[in-house]
């Protein structure tokens, strides 16, 4: 059955999730504002999901799940003999995707709630790490990143989406990252670039390798 990891955002401790309308609405609005109106057309998320190769089975965490856009697609791809770790900071989003992965019966999904500096996953268990839009919202991006490592499975992969700066409200708001501070950042972190993939407007989308 889908799960919550919720005690001190450690794996394998969980705590009662919050109830109530009004933490429901909050992560209602919250998710909104993450997605945006008519984000399916310019997101590309069929494209997305099908540019990563994702093979039934693996194990994928999700940095920065927000409101599970992208979540309830990567477990589809997992199939029901995979996992996806849907990890965020905030509690209320954490408790609405658990939530709906119990109503829905999307059993891969489990969510963890994780500090900024650490995404409490578990050690080499990981595939691919993906994260859409949150990658300019870290901290200290080559330190989590090389703790990062340890996740990974033999051969795993990072997949970094993030806004180029391109989109106005983006670049207004400091919510983007230029590519040469993210190559830069991935290669001290102790990453090569894979791919790179010109696939969603305003946006890059990378994807990275572990360096021997």
């Amino acid at each position: 059955m889908a799960t919550s990891t919720r005690s001190e955002g450690r794996a394998g401790s969980a705590a009662p999730l919050h109830t109530g309308w009004r933490a429901g609405w909050r992560a209602w609005l919250k998710g909104a504002a993450y997605s945006g109106w008519g984000r399916d057309r310019w997101q590309r998320p069929a494209e997305v999901i099908a540019a990563l190769e994702i093979q039934p089975g693996v194990c994928i965490a999700e940095l920065g799940s927000g409101g599970g856009y992208f979540t309830f697609r990567l477990a589809e791809a997992v199939g029901p003999l995979g996992k996806v770790y849907a990890v965020d900071v905030d509690p209320d989003l954490v408790d609405d995707v658990a939530a709906r992965a119990r109503r829905f019966g999307a059993n891969a999904i489990e969510t963890i709630l994780a500090d900024p500096e650490d995404p409490h996953l578990p050690a080499a268990a990981v595939d691919l790490v993906f994260t859409s839009n949150a990658y300019h919202h870290l901290s200290a991006r080559a330190d989590y990143f090389r703790r990062l490592r340890g996740c990974l499975k033999p051969g795993g992969r990072v997949a970094i989406i993030d806004s180029n700066g391109g989109a106005w409200f983006n670049k207004l708001f400091g919510h983007w990252t230029a590519r040469s501070v993210i190559e830069s950042e991935m290669r001290a972190a102790g990453y090569r670039l894979e791919r790179a993939l010109d696939l969603v407007p305003a946006q890059h989308f990378l994807i990275f390798t572990p360096t021997e």
